[in-house]
């Protein structure tokens, strides 16, 4: 692998708020949302890919070995795997995600799992569900930028969720009750007699 400061564009010397800031930055720029039917998409997945790994990797060195980053996120046996788990979220493979969170023991579901399996709740639209995991996550590392703002994102209704990907639990300004009673109209007119 290659100088994991380079692949993020920061010094060794950055602060972890630093590196944090531009990894979020680096994810914003190269998510493969953003290049959907672009003929880019393999060199955008690969960047990031690369860039999950260099976050990943400085989080460990940071680490010293103690399994710990400083933010308390991930754990040193856990780490690959939640790198793995949010490559999978990213790629739309949310079963695969599941799975592979769920196979890490009781024990070492920290912070991180219980954020990412918010994540997954929340792409699968089980918005309740969600809500408690990214609660406890929250809880757990109270400091977590990341965290704080997808549980204020989902208490304001954003349409957005992490990773781009379109939120199940509101569309624009209505929300999914809205749009539910829409439907329901247009199947009440079109049992009247309405021509549909």
């Amino acid at each position: 692998m290659t100088d994991p400061y380079k692949v993020l564009g920061v010094s060794p010397n950055a602060s972890d708020e630093e590196i944090k800031k531009a990894y979020r930055a680096l994810v914003k720029q190269y998510h493969p949302d953003n290049y959907a039917d672009n003929p880019l998409a393999n060199l955008a997945a690969e960047k990031m890919k690369a860039i999950n790994e260099a976050y990943d990797e400085i989080q460990k060195m940071r680490a010293g070995g103690s399994g710990q980053t400083g933010s308390g996120t991930y754990s040193q046996s856990g780490s690959s795997a939640f790198a793995q788990v949010r490559q999978l979220i990213n790629a739309g493979s949310l079963s695969e995600a599941e799975t592979l969170l769920n196979r890490t023991p009781v024990s070492e579901r920290t912070a991180e799992w219980h954020f990412l399996k918010g994540v997954i709740l929340y792409r699968n639209g089980w918005v309740q569900d969600a809500r408690t995991e990214i609660d406890t996550a929250c809880s757990m590392d109270p400091y977590n930028s990341e965290y704080r703002s997808f549980q204020q994102r989902m208490n304001t209704g954003s349409t957005r969720s992490p990773y781009g990907e379109q939120g199940q639990e509101s569309f624009g300004n209505c929300d999914v009750c809205d749009v539910c009673s829409a439907l329901m109209c247009l199947n009440c007119l079109c049992r009247s007699g309405s021509r549909c």
